[in-house]
């Protein structure tokens, strides 16, 4: 194989990371994800394009351009093609390894493998890896709460059949309360960025994430949370709407971070 080929990126996908819009399995905000990658936090954030070289190996190409990486995942999600080739430029630093976890490879190359790094590139860190999700913990209940966020309907109706909200004027379980009281507190002292994000769901209502030390929140403006707890392996606890939610959700809103487009 000729070396222009071998050192040729077959894109796979790509993510963003950025404050409002980062892969919640790295870390429970922004700063956190970032350095899960060793990369400075910086406010307008980067674009994460995974792919592989001609001999099957893995590689990340962390770029600025964050519009292009944008408009390509969007005309992806939209079935359209779209090429996506960071201009050197722009390209920050290329990582070896994937942090994501991929279920796809490029066809007509070798099974996607760890690269052997070789001059330059030894000693320059640890090859990425997914994070571990084999079992409970930080990294499985953020995308438990990712799965929330994308299932509403499902989860909601699971709730409205299987459990028994507490009623108006008692109180959640200990866990859930004490969780409910840090969210607040981010209202009085704004947690690190990405902590609190903010999603467009239906009409005029808005999807909720909130996440902290060893718990996750998945909210609609307009309806009940849900909350997600490292030391509850797999629980999911239904928070109804009350005399506090409601208020507490539509201030989370206003101080939450959104995707710019």
């Amino acid at each position: 194989m000729a070396a222009e080929e071998e050192d040729s990126l077959y894109v796979l996908t790509a993510v963003l990371l950025t404050p409002a819009q980062f892969p919640s399995v790295l870390g429970d905000d922004y700063p956190a994800a970032c350095a899960a990658l060793e990369l400075e936090p910086y406010a307008e954030g980067y674009g994460l394009v995974l792919g592989q070289d001609g001999a099957g190996a893995r590689w990340t190409v962390v770029t600025e351009d964050v519009t292009q990486v944008a408009c390509a995942i969007a005309s992806w999600d939209c079935g359209m093609e779209a090429d996506l080739s960071p201009d050197e430029r722009d390209v920050v630093t290329v990582l070896p390894g994937w942090p994501l976890a991929l279920a796809v490879s490029a066809p007509g190359l070798p099974e996607p493998h760890d690269p052997v790094l070789e001059g330059d590139l030894e000693g320059s860190g640890p090859v990425l890896s997914p994070p571990d999700t084999s079992g409970w913990g930080p990294a499985q209940r953020r995308l438990g709460a990712d799965e929330i966020a994308l299932q509403w309907a499902q989860w909601r109706a699971q709730a409205e059949d299987d459990v028994e909200f507490v009623e108006s004027g008692e109180e959640p379980d200990d866990q859930v309360r004490r969780v409910l009281e840090e969210v607040r507190g981010y209202l009085e002292t704004p947690p690190p960025p990405g902590r609190i994000r903010s999603a467009f769901a239906s009409g005029d209502a808005r999807t909720l994430r909130a996440d902290g030390p060893g718990w996750s929140v998945v909210a609609r403006t307009d309806d009940i949370a849900f909350v997600l707890l490292d030391e509850a392996p797999g629980e999911v606890r239904p928070v109804g709407r009350g005399r506090e939610l409601p208020q507490l959700l539509t201030a989370l809103d206003g101080i939450a971070l959104r995707p710019a487009a």
